[in-house]
C-alpha cells in the first residue's frame, strides 16, 4: 500500500528552510537565512525527513548535498512557493480590476517574429486580462504543459508533445546568415550539405532549433563545426557580422539586423527549412475563460 505523509503538518518556514539549505548547501548558512537557531533549524529537517520516510540531505564535514529524493521534493517545494506568488500576483492583479490571467510560454522565434504584434492586438481588446509570457526552450514548454505551471504554449512541432492537444500556428522559413566576405555569400540558395564544411555559430544547448540542425547533420554522415554558441538570436547575428561563422536562423529573426551588420541571407533549398510552429495545450487541464480567448487568438492568427 501505498505511504503519504501529512504535509499540514510543516509551515512554510520549515520548507524554506529546506529551499535555503539546499541552495546554500549549507544548514548553517540556510538557519541565517531564515533567521532560525541552528538547533531548530536541524530540528525541522530532522522532522521533515522523518515524515516523508526519505533521506533528503546527505550530511559531510564537507557541507550538505540533496539526495535524488531531495532534488525531488526541491522541485515540489519550488513550484508549490511559485504557486504561492502567483495566488498573490492574481489576487493583487483582481483588486486593481484584472479578471484574467494567462500563463504563455513561447520559444525564441515565436517572440521574436509573430506574438508582439498578437498579444498588442488582444490585450488592447482585453485590458482585463494579464497575459504572463515566459521565453523558454520548446523542450522545457511541453514539459510545463504537462505540469500545469503554463496554460498554453507556442513552440516547434518537432518536439516530443506526447499527451498535448497540438494546433498549428505559422511557419518559419530558415535561411542561412553569412558575412559579406564569406564563401557562401555569394549564393542565392544552398542546401544544408554545402554549408557543413564551415564553422557554425549556433544557440545554446537545448535549442530546438540546434537540435533539429544537428540531427539532420547526423542524418547527412557529419557534423556541426559548432564554433560559438549563444543565446538569442540578435548575438547570432553579431558573432556571424564578426566573421566567427555561418547560421541558420528563422529568416523573421534577422530582418532587422540584415542591413545593419551587412549580412548575406541565403534560401535552404532543403524541406525543413519551412519550419511548423505550434500552438498546444493540456487537454487534461480546463482552460479558464481568458485562457479560451488568447488561444483562438493566436489560432486565428
Amino acid at each position: 500500500m501505498k505511504q503519504s505523509f501529512n504535509l499540514s503538518r510543516f509551515d512554510f518556514v520549515t520548507l524554506r528552510l529546506f529551499c535555503a539549505v539546499a541552495q546554500t548547501g549549507s544548514i548553517t548558512k540556510g538557519a541565517e537565512t531564515c533567521h532560525l537557531a541552528l538547533s531548530a533549524a536541524s530540528r525541522r529537517l530532522s522532522e521533515f525527513e522523518a515524515a516523508t520516510g526519505s533521506l533528503l540531505l546527505d550530511r559531510s564535514q564537507k557541507g550538505v548535498q540533496l539526495t535524488s529524493a531531495g532534488h525531488l521534493a526541491l522541485q515540489h517545494c519550488i513550484r508549490l512557493f511559485q504557486g504561492l506568488e502567483r495566488f498573490n500576483s492574481e489576487i493583487s492583479d483582481y483588486s486593481q480590476g484584472i479578471r484574467g490571467h494567462v500563463r504563455l510560454w513561447a520559444n525564441m522565434s515565436s517572440l521574436t517574429e509573430y506574438l508582439p504584434h498578437i498579444l498588442h492586438t488582444f490585450l488592447s481588446e482585453h485590458a482585463d486580462i494579464r497575459v504572463e509570457v515566459e521565453e523558454q526552450l520548446s523542450g522545457d514548454i511541453a514539459r510545463a504543459l504537462v505540469d500545469g505551471i503554463a496554460d498554453i504554449g507556442v513552440l516547434a512541432d518537432e518536439t516530443p508533445m506526447d499527451g498535448l492537444t497540438v494546433l498549428p500556428f505559422q511557419t518559419n522559413e530558415l535561411v542561412v546568415l553569412t558575412h559579406a566576405t564569406h564563401p557562401l555569400a555569394k549564393l542565392k540558395a544552398v542546401d544544408f550539405k554545402t554549408c557543413l564544411q564551415y564553422d557554425f555559430v549556433g544557440l545554446n544547448t537545448g535549442s530546438s532549433l540546434l537540435e533539429l540542425t544537428s540531427r539532420v547533420a547526423e542524418q547527412e554522415g557529419q557534423h556541426m563545426h559548432m564554433r560559438v554558441q549563444v543565446r538569442s538570436f540578435d548575438a547570432m547575428c553579431h558573432m556571424i557580422a564578426a566573421g566567427l561563422g555561418v547560421g541558420v536562423i528563422p529568416l523573421g529573426a534577422c530582418a532587422s539586423q540584415v542591413q545593419a551588420l551587412q549580412l548575406k541571407v541565403i534560401r535552404l533549398k532543403d524541406a525543413w527549412a519551412q519550419r511548423q510552429l505550434v500552438v498546444a495545450f493540456n487537454p487534461k487541464r480546463e482552460l479558464s475563460a481568458s485562457t479560451q480567448l488568447l488561444l483562438s487568438a493566436l489560432q486565428q492568427s
